[in-house]
């Protein structure tokens, strides 16, 4: 079974992994960012069909109503089990770190074997049992995409403690670490994103917006009895992209639920997916302004194409947009003025990392540091950590 396990963890383990049927257009553009859905801009008609078939797909599945199956119930063996998750260290992290690490698997569906990893990185002086940073709150984070690693891009490029280096191996400090001011909580969700998983393959596929957020909720009520010093702390719900959907949604499942135990005081998006027409009529203005199109794209942009959720195609709109795609080719639209990134392979010996200085090759150094099999031993395959045996 631990070989079945590792094999599972070197296939889900890329920081951007779409589910179900999004898999195989996922691939062609791993390389991109948050909002996966703007991968349209990038590719050919074909390519745009394909996009809007899924989207298609996963609205089908958000809207599907309630089957009836009684949900998962809360798993009582989750006390005591804290210590099991404990991180002594993360392979390659610098020496003197004063914060506690745990990492594991919390089961949100026992009879489907569905499981979600987490990583958590207490706030500064953090011991382990919580004391030293009770007065800090609990703050969970949640990627979008959909399909985007919490523990790839939130944890290791963004806001958690440590960053890569060019040699996939080596860790250096985040000096803008959230966990100055919280405890941070990265979730993998939902099942099939990043180290998370499902013993049954449907999973994948039917991972709507309903059962994400009914999944989460199940792993917050299972995580606080395995951490009960967190129950009643003041608690936020953070994220990005599609995390626009994840986090209110979310919150409303812990409203509706009503457990004591989270203590919800604020959600917090940025650059959040919430509504189709305003969220791509915005960036092709974006665009426009910053001279990254042309004065006629734009203009046929705006005459032609209807973005409103189900919205039919039309032959002016797609030359409009893969006028559009074509003038962006090169470019990287979440950071416009940034180079790109001209060779995947890694650097040894690595080169001074710069927190101010932006690397464009980032995602490659992450993406082969949580694929080394000493970093999944570490964080993800023991006895104690993996439900999955």
């Amino acid at each position: 079974m631990k070989s079945t396990v590792l094999a599972l963890l070197l296939l889900v383990a890329v920081q951007c992994l779409a589910l179900g049927s999004r898999t195989a257009a996922a691939a062609k553009v791993r390389r991109t960012r948050q909002g996966d859905y703007l991968n349209r801009l990038r590719g050919s008609p074909s390519s745009r069909a394909s996009w809007e078939s899924l989207a298609a797909v996963e609205e089908e599945q958000t809207t599907t109503k309630a089957t009836g199956r009684p949900a998962p119930a809360a798993v009582a063996a989750e006390a005591g089990r804290k210590e099991a998750d404990r991180v002594e260290a993360l392979p390659g992290q610098p020496s003197g770190v004063d914060f506690a690490q745990y990492a594991g698997y919390v089961t949100v569906d026992a009879a489907a074997g569905r499981a979600l990893f987490y990583y958590l990185a207490e706030a500064v002086g953090g011991n382990g049992d919580g004391s030293s940073s009770k007065g800090k709150p609990l703050l969970l984070w949640l990627n979008g995409g959909s399909g985007c690693s919490s523990l790839g891009y939130g944890a290791m490029e963004e806001l958690g403690p440590f960053r890569v280096m060019s040699d996939g191996k080596t860790l250096y400090r985040n000096p803008y670490s959230w966990k100055a001011a919280a405890d941070v909580l990265f979730l993998e969700s939902p099942a099939g994103v990043g180290y998370s998983y499902s013993n049954t393959t449907a999973d994948y596929g039917r991972s709507g917006d309903n059962r994400t957020a009914e999944d989460a909720y199940l792993f917050l009520a299972n995580w606080l009895e395995r951490f009960p010093e967190y129950k009643g702390r003041e608690f936020y719900i953070t994220g990005e992209s599609y995390a626009g959907h994840y986090v209110p949604q979310l919150a409303h499942a812990i409203l509706r639920h009503a457990s004591p135990a989270i203590n919800l005081k604020g959600i917090m998006i940025g650059n959040a997916v919430i509504n189709d027409w305003t969220d791509s009529k915005g960036m092709y203005d974006f665009f426009w302004t910053h001279a990254l199109i042309s004065d006629e794209t734009a203009e046929g942009i705006s005459k032609n194409c209807n973005f409103t959720a189900g919205a039919a195609s039309n032959a002016l709109c797609d030359d409009a947009s893969d006028a559009a795609g074509e003038s962006l080719r090169d470019i990287d639209i979440y950071n416009i003025y940034a180079p790109n990134c001209q060779s995947e392979k890694l650097v040894t010996p690595p080169i001074a990392p710069s927190i101010e200085n932006f690397d464009p090759c980032t995602d490659y150094y992450v993406e082969a540091y949580l694929n080394s099999l000493a970093v999944q031993l570490g964080l993800v395959d023991s006895p104690t950590r993996c439900p999955c045996r």
